[in-house]
């Protein structure tokens, strides 16, 4: 059994900071990719931001140069650091882990999400 659980959403003014914190837990043999994703109301679910086992890093264009996705492999966590928020970030945030499991089944597994909003 594997959970993936995120923390750290909330209200911010536009131009504020959040972090979003999610951590992986259970029968966990390996994690290799580790992403963040977010749905708009109305809009379809679209990738922040990705980093591999090894640290490399992907971004949206949207949030370029604004956010920052970290990893500690020792702790099964990922976090995302938002900077310069605007309104259109406003969305539920989920985590998401390409995982191996002690059982040797791979598998993408899923946070239930946490709500940003960014408004005045």
């Amino acid at each position: 059994q594997v959970q993936l659980v995120e923390s750290g959403g909330g209200l911010v003014q536009p131009g504020g900071s959040l972090t979003l914190s999610c951590a992986a837990s259970g029968s966990i043999r390996n994690i290799y990719d580790m992403a963040w994703y977010r749905r708009a109301l109305g809009k379809q679910r679209e990738l922040v931001a990705r980093i591999s086992s090894g640290g490399s890093t992907e971004y949206a264009d949207a949030v370029k140069g604004r956010f920052t996705i970290s990893r500690d492999n020792a702790k099964n966590t990922v976090s995302l650091q938002m900077n310069s928020l605007k309104p259109d970030d406003t969305a539920v945030y989920y985590c998401n882990a390409d995982i191996i499991t002690t059982k040797i089944w791979r598998q993408v597994y899923w946070g239930q999400g946490t709500q940003v909003t960014v408004s005045s």
